[in-house]
Formats: structure tokens, C-alpha cells, sequence
């Protein structure tokens, strides 16, 4: 599958990371390349481009970039471009402020996600909240005591999320499916139960599993 990553952080390759580790083509999008020259060199396979050549490219894009400007990226990566795609959406609305006894704060309400922010202004492209609940150093094949974690996804588009499911196995996790993109009011606070044992204890080696 050809990739699309929006984003320069660690999140974005880390990501791009596990999808060249399992075949898939990767071109990473950025402001700045210059940010990618190390990563770009240690990894030959991908490419390196501006956000509109990484959508254009993808058949599949992954939104890997600050909450705060999240919706920048995808205005830079052109509507057009995203018509039509798998958005996985790995984005969380963390406000620019220091957290409060472990606990961040989000610039959203429990009454509206960041994800159905996006999916509103960009409505021919079929977002898929993923990854957005557990570092990156987690997010490709981890190896945890209690076996696979769960990635809580949600979307409009069923097609999409089959999608989704699919590269959540390759990454060797197992898929919870929340529904709709409300559900994303749900599953972005997630991050924030996730970070406070990091941010009390400095114990970021932990994951989500859904036990039924």
C-alpha cells in the first residue's frame, strides 16, 4: 500500500517506521525537510516530500502531527488529495499547557473531538481515529506482559476502518471498534489517562487492553 505520512515528529516516524517494516511504500510529508535529512538517510526506501506530494501519493494518509495544528497539515495536504482516502488519525487535542498533576489539558470538550473537528471540514475523506493512545515506542509490535494491547478505533466509513484493521494487525495489536467518529470524544482522552503514570512515576511502558 502507498503511504502517506503527515508529520516530521517522532510520532510520524515511528509510524512511517512500521509501515516500511512491513512492505508498505512510505513517503513522509513535512514543512521543513530538512527536519527528516537523518531519518531519510537511515531509511532509503521512503521519501521525503511537502504534505500535498505525501497525500497525493497515498492511498492511505496517517495524520501524525501536533493536535494544535492539525487541521493546517490537512488544509496543506489539499482537500482534493484526501478525497476518497483512509485518513488514520493518530492526533489528540493536547492545548499548549504544562499538565496539572499528571493530567494534560485538551483545547477540546467532551462534547465535540478533535477527529469530528477535522471529519466536518474535510468530508470526502474517511478519518479513523488510531494510535493516539500510547507512546510511540508502543505503537509497532510491542511485547507486553498481558499480550496484544487494543487500539480503540472509530469512524464513519466502515470501509475505512476494515482498512485501519487491517495495518492495527500488522502492527500487532488487536482492534476495538467504537462506532462512529463521536466516539472519538471518548477515545481521545485516552491519551490523557495514558500519560499519567509517565508524568507522576516516569512510567511510560504500558498499554490499553479491552478484556470481554
Amino acid at each position: 500500500m502507498k503511504v502517506g505520512i503527515l508529520g516530521s515528529g517522532d510520532v510520524a516516524k515511528v509510524l512511517a517506521g512500521g509501515f516500511l517494516k512491513h512492505c508498505h511504500d512510505v513517503k513522509i510529508g513535512t514543512r521543513t525537510a530538512s527536519k527528516l535529512a537523518d531519518w531519510a538517510k537511515q531509511n532509503p526506501k521512503a521519501s521525503v516530500g511537502s504534505f500535498a506530494d505525501a497525500a497525493k501519493f497515498a492511498e492511505l494518509v496517517v495524520l501524525a502531527v501536533k493536535g494544535t495544528v492539525a487541521a493546517k497539515a490537512l488544509r496543506a495536504a489539499g482537500a482534493g488529495n484526501l478525497s476518497g482516502k483512509v485518513v488514520m488519525d493518530a492526533t489528540n487535542p493536547i492545548a499548549d499547557a504544562p499538565p496539572v498533576n499528571g493530567v494534560l489539558k485538551f483545547f477540546t470538550s467532551l462534547d465535540e473531538s478533535l477527529m469530528e473537528r477535522l471529519q466536518r471540514e474535510f468530508p470526502a475523506a474517511h478519518f479513523v481515529k488510531a494510535f493516539n493512545s500510547v507512546g510511540n515506542s508502543l505503537m509497532i509490535n510491542p511485547q507486553l506482559g498481558g499480550g496484544k494491547p487494543t487500539m480503540f478505533i472509530c469512524g464513519n466509513n466502515d470501509a475505512a476502518k476494515q482498512t485501519a484493521r487491517g495495518i492495527i494487525d500488522q502492527f500487532g495489536w488487536e482492534t476495538a471498534d467504537m462506532g462512529k467518529a463521536e466516539a472519538a470524544r471518548a477515545i481521545e482522552p485516552l491519551c490523557m489517562l495514558w500519560c499519567i503514570p509517565g508524568f507522576l512515576r516516569n512510567q511510560w511502558s504500558h498499554a490499553f487492553k479491552l478484556l470481554t
